[in-house]
């Protein structure tokens, strides 16, 4: 019997062989797995030897890392095209499998880094070319005060725009650590931060202004003479020891560009931009005896033609798995029903933030199938999807998608109804007891501004 052989499959005799684009079995550091891999960046540290940054094709880019010659194994390695095309499912596009905790990484000398600030300066002279080109469209159809169309293209999120470009700068973390309060954190992701933060060991931030300094002595400096405790704008939710600010992109330029360099170092799904005016960030913090600490947010637009109630939200990782990400979830859609509005969260999503969403809309729309009363005595409750979209403010198309992934919807003589099995009643009402904290509607003190007058930002 003949097997398939794939040329570009062939026994390396040495590391040395390798080049940027190889795919071959690498060691996972901290288990003893050996999951295809994709070299990304190549350096050559002289003393020390090489070092290969590599992606695990299968898994979110969170987990790359620098490795060493023992972690590669040669014998089955897919060498790149020769002319330059990239192996089905390499980058962003690949399945992404969820991993309970990220391993620990080497501690290998950080090679060469990437320049942050070039990439920055090429997305702004990207995004002023965009600029230019759409002041040259005539637009016959505007009216005073109301903003024109974008053109079609990659479209701000929040001064992070949805990724359009998979170059290896970009690919590869670029930030060791940074130390936020109480917390040193390994980012997961790139950031484009300033050179000279680039090449250090690690970034000290402040907490409570997000401003990012060299060394810890600097950012003691720094902590003197900075007055804030807490983020900047409105303080419009508090319940107990939680509280959310309201932040205006254009008001707080510096404080809102901060947080979305932050955001980035956990954000892969997003480029980051500068320009925050058409945005409002909602931060939540836990307070304690020494002020307001950032525990996540999500911005969002201020007008919106979509309905998206959501640009980008993200829960910090040393707030993760509290529950904290599904507060920022139904925090945004206590916006919406302020509103008098449905909404959806603009996509992609992250695979963090899509699994807490389908978690999110699953466990309030079985909230409201299951405490829905019989309009007839001893008739079955009714209810209509457009009447859930409505006590919810979640829109009709997440609602449908959620209830077909649950396996809710039935035809039954010429209509969908819906029916829910013990099986389903007793999950939701398990999930339902560990959800310790809740937002409650009476401690938002709010109101919802018309942002299509221009003359407001």
């Amino acid at each position: 019997m003949i097997e398939e052989h794939d040329e570009r499959e062939t026994i390396c005799d040495s590391v040395n062989s390798l080049v940027e684009g190889c795919r071959l079995p690498v060691r996972m550091h901290g288990t003893e797995d050996w999951p295809l891999a994709e070299i990304i960046s190549i350096k050559d540290d002289g003393q020390n030897g090489r070092y290969y940054y590599i992606h695990y094709v299968d898994f979110n880019k969170r987990l790359d890392e620098w490795v060493t010659d023992e972690h590669l194994d040669t014998r089955k390695v897919q060498f790149p095209r020769r002319d330059g095309a990239t192996a089905p499912g390499t980058g962003a596009a690949t399945p992404k499998k969820q991993i309970p905790s990220r391993p620990q990484s080497p501690s290998i000398p950080t090679p060469e880094p990437v320049n942050g600030s070039a990439v920055l300066q090429a997305a702004l002279q990207k995004k002023m070319a965009r600029k230019r080109k759409a002041n040259c469209i005539e637009n016959d159809d505007s009216q005073d005060g109301i903003p024109q169309q974008p053109l079609p293209g990659p479209r701000a999120t929040g001064s992070l725009v949805a990724h359009h470009q998979d170059d290896v700068v970009t690919r590869m973390k670029n930030i060791e650590l940074i130390e936020l309060g109480r917390h040193r954190i390994k980012p997961w992701y790139f950031s484009p931060y300033p050179q000279e933060m680039v090449n250090l060991a690690c970034i000290y931030i402040c907490e409570f202004c997000l401003k990012y300094r060299k060394s810890r002595k600097c950012l003691e400096r720094h902590l003197a003479k900075c007055t804030l405790r807490h983020p900047p704008g409105n303080e419009i939710y508090r319940k107990s020891s939680i509280s959310f600010f309201e932040i205006d992109g254009r008001k707080n330029k510096q404080y809102a560009q901060n947080l979305c360099l932050l955001a980035k170092l956990f954000l892969d799904h997003k480029t980051l931009y500068y320009d925050t005016d058409p945005f409002l960030f909602y931060v939540m913090t836990e307070f304690d005896t020494r002020g307001f600490h950032i525990v996540g947010y999500f911005s969002k637009e201020k007008e919106s033609t979509e309905d998206y109630n959501v640009a980008c939200i993200l829960t910090m990782p040393q707030y993760q798995r509290k529950g904290y990400g599904k507060l920022l979830i139904e925090f945004s859609y206590e916006l919406s029903k302020f509103e008098g509005k449905t909404g959806s969260p603009e996509k992609p999503l992250s695979d963090l933030g899509l699994l807490s969403y389908r978690s999110y809309w699953a466990h309030t729309i079985l909230d409201i199938l299951l405490t829905v009363k019989p309009t007839i005595e001893n008739e079955k409750p009714q209810i209509t999807i457009n009447e859930i979209c409505e006590l919810t403010s979640i829109k009709k198309e997440d609602v449908i998608s959620t209830l077909q992934n649950l396996n809710l919807i039935n035809y039954y003589k010429g209509q969908y109804i819906v029916s829910l099995n013990k099986d389903i009643i007793d999950q939701h009402n398990a999930a339902m007891e560990k959800r310790k904290i809740r937002i409650d509607p009476k401690a938002l003190h709010w109101t919802p501004k018309d942002w299509s007058i221009r003359a407001k930002w």
